[in-house]
């Protein structure tokens, strides 16, 4: 039997904050936090709670350090959507950047619409993902038209800096779609986004924004995105871009890059998909595209010269469709009745942990692609990755010393709310280290970011996890150590 006993430290009690947390519901009723309405994201450090509800389109900032907390009211139209996913997006990187000026927190809508707002309430960005059809990549500023009205069922963003002297890839915000997935460079993102952030504190901000939407709708530049689709084997109800992956055989070295993706859903439990940046098309494609452009470009001014029609008003530019890259398809599961429900990855992205609607908790290798290990018994349960610091002498000396990361050992916290308890594993074939009671209307959360140190560094900064207990507005943080 695993040893129980008290494993949680308590970090705050965000009860001072009822009054901004009763915006999103809390409060209202008992286990609140239960209402799959209710979106949660822990910032980086877990310096800050953000509380998201799609029926009351509202979203919820809370220092975990105490303070005022924020309330932000997106001004959606009907044809934008609710709010349908929430993530915390690092500005500063590794230089560990603090205060307002070091995050941004990302909303996504069941339109495809994405949302960028500073802690202060500052509106950054605005965007929305655009039908996929053959044309160039760019994710356009479009304002109050959804070409592609997809609900956005997750936003995650991925730290790669701990593996800085592989070709690991870079910082990353994914996006999942139905059968989609698209992908945004976290540089990319992060230099837009401080570049609004200069502007928003300028205080020119509103005459600005006020101005460009109403004469130019590109005028807040583009951000370059990846986007594939994933739907060979059926919808998904969750994704992840788990990392790089070598090209196919028989295919010339390029200096293109391959991913690889991990999908649930209902159809297939579990597929893989290569994903490819490799937008260019064939020879024939790219002579007729241009040919036939600039076959119609002649024709129209010829007609104009004929004719000397009147020239017509100018008429703002759509922004272009844009294309899906190359996917091939890898493998999938198909084990009906079960449906794959969450993916959470591993921080190096080797191992996922998929909960499906039987109640049952498959590990994952996504290199090889095959299952290690296997829970039964687990229904609506979340998991997490964690690292435990087991060295006991360690832990238990009385003398300040840094840890390295060779001293944790990976571990996946598994959250099983109809049992009441939190269990800890160690990976991968590892025994059951922990069973941790928790109460009901009680959620586990983690930092998207860990700002962690330089690889070359001794110090390192270990994978935690957090449990909120929504009715009591408790937030504790598991132990880094085994006593």
């Amino acid at each position: 039997m695993a040893p129980r006993g008290h494993h949680l430290t308590e970090v705050a009690l965000l009860a001072s904050a009822s009054a901004d947390l009763a915006a999103a519901g809390a409060g209202e009723r008992e286990g609140w936090l239960d209402d799959p309405a209710v979106l949660t994201s822990l910032g980086p450090r877990a310096r800050a709670l953000a509380v998201a509800s799609a029926a009351r389109s509202v979203l919820v900032v809370v220092p975990v350090g105490g303070g005022a907390g924020l309330t932000v009211k997106p001004a959606l139209g009907p044809d934008e959507g609710r709010i349908s996913a929430v993530e915390w997006v690092p500005l500063g990187g590794e230089d560990g950047a603090e205060g307002e000026e070091g995050v941004a927190v990302a909303v996504g809508t069941d339109a495809g619409w994405l949302l960028f707002y500073s802690i202060a309430g500052d509106l950054l960005h605005k965007q929305v993902y655009g039908n996929c059809f053959p044309g160039p990549y760019a994710l356009t500023w479009i304002t109050k038209d959804s070409i592609y009205p997809a609900k956005i069922l997750k936003l995650n963003f991925r730290e790669r800096k701990e593996h800085a002297w592989e070709d690991s890839g870079s910082d990353e915000l994914s996006v999942v779609f139905p059968g989609v997935i698209g992908r945004l460079d976290g540089a990319d993102l992060q230099r837009m986004l401080r570049k609004s952030f200069q502007d928003a504190k300028s205080r020119l901000w509103k005459d600005k924004f006020e101005e460009e939407d109403a004469d130019d709708e590109g005028s807040f530049g583009k951000i370059p995105f990846q986007i594939w689709n994933i739907s060979k084997f059926g919808s998904c109800a969750d994704a992840a871009v788990v990392g790089l992956m070598p090209p196919p055989l028989l295919e010339l070295q390029s200096s293109q890059r391959h991913y690889c993706a991990i999908t649930v859903g209902e159809d297939a439990v579990v597929s893989a998909y290569r994903l490819s940046e490799d937008r260019s098309r064939s020879l024939v494609g790219a002579i007729l595209s241009k040919g036939v452009a600039a076959t119609f470009s002649t024709i129209s001014s010829l007609s104009k010269i004929l004719w000397r029609s009147e020239p017509s008003p100018p008429k703002k530019s759509r922004p272009k469709p844009q294309s899906f890259a190359k996917t091939s398809p890898l493998t999938c599961l198909k084990d009906s009745p079960r449906k794959g429900e969450r993916l959470t990855l591993s921080p190096s992205g080797t191992l996922a942990a998929i909960t499906d609607s039987l109640g049952r908790i498959l590990l994952l290798d996504t290199r090889a692609l095959v299952a290690v290990r296997l829970w039964k018994g687990y229904r609506d349960a979340s998991c997490l990755f964690v690292e435990i610091l087991l060295n006991k002498g360690k832990a238990s000396s009385s003398m300040p010393m840094e840890h390295t990361k060779s001293d944790y050992c990976l571990c996946l916290a598994i959250h099983a709310p109809r049992k009441g308890i939190i269990e800890v594993w160690q990976m991968r074939t590892g025994s059951r280290l922990l069973t941790i009671p928790c109460p009901k209307g009680s959620r586990i959360l983690q930092p998207s970011t860990r700002f962690s140190s330089s690889p070359f560094s001794s110090s390192y900064s270990p994978l935690e996890v957090y449990l909120f207990n929504g009715d009591s507005g408790q937030l504790s943080v598991l132990n880094r150590h085994i006593l």
